[in-house]
C-alpha cells in the first residue's frame, strides 16, 4: 500500500510572494566581480515551478565567509516560468574548495528542503568529487558573459544532485 502525503506532511508554511522580495541583490557595496546567477526550476514532467523560494549563501570574492561588508546570503522566488535571478559577486576559492554557491530550495508540496551546490567550472572539490562522474556536469553553471545559468530539475531525467544536511 502506498500512502499519499497530506498538506500537514509537506514543507510549509506556504510562502507569500513578498517573502523573497528585494533580497536577491548581494552585490550592493560588495567588492569583486559582479555577476548574475539565473536558472529555471522544473519538476519531473518539465513543468516550471512558480513561487519556489531559492536561498543562496556564498563566500565573498576572496573566499571569506566572515567579511562584515558582504553578507553572502540572498533569497529569490521563481516566476511563472520557473525562473529565479540573483545579482551577486563571484565567490573566491575557499581552502580546499573550488568557488561555489550553495542553494536551498523551499516549496509547498516538498517533503523537505532541498540543498545543492553550483560550481563555476569543473575543478577539484570534495563535494563535486563525491558526485558520480556522469552527474557532475549538472552542478556546473553555464557561463554567458557575466551571467551564470544554473537550471535545476527536481526529479527525473537530468535531475540535479541534491545533498543531505
Amino acid at each position: 500500500m502506498s500512502l499519499i502525503p497530506t498538506g500537514e506532511m509537506t514543507l510549509g508554511p506556504f510562502f507569500p510572494r513578498e517573502f523573497a522580495q528585494d533580497a536577491n541583490d548581494l552585490s550592493l557595496g560588495a567588492k569583486g566581480e559582479v555577476i548574475e546567477i539565473t536558472g529555471r526550476i522544473t519538476q519531473l514532467d518539465g513543468k516550471a515551478l512558480d513561487n519556489l523560494v531559492v536561498e543562496i549563501w556564498q563566500a565573498d570574492g576572496e573566499g571569506r565567509f566572515d567579511n562584515p561588508a558582504f553578507f553572502g546570503w540572498g533569497r529569490a522566488a521563481t516566476d511563472a516560468d520557473g525562473v529565479y535571478r540573483f545579482r551577486t559577486i563571484k565567490p573566491g576559492a575557499i581552502d580546499g574548495r573550488a568557488p561555489h554557491v550553495n542553494l536551498l530550495l523551499l516549496y509547498s508540496g516538498l517533503m523537505r528542503q532541498l540543498q545543492t551546490t553550483m560550481f563555476f567550472s569543473a575543478a577539484a572539490d570534495p563535494v563535486l568529487d563525491a558526485v558520480p562522474a556522469d552527474r557532475r556536469q549538472r552542478l556546473i553553471a553555464k557561463q554567458e558573459g557575466s551571467v551564470y545559468r544554473f537550471d535545476i530539475r527536481l526529479r527525473g531525467e537530468g535531475e540535479t544532485p541534491f545533498f543531505d544536511d
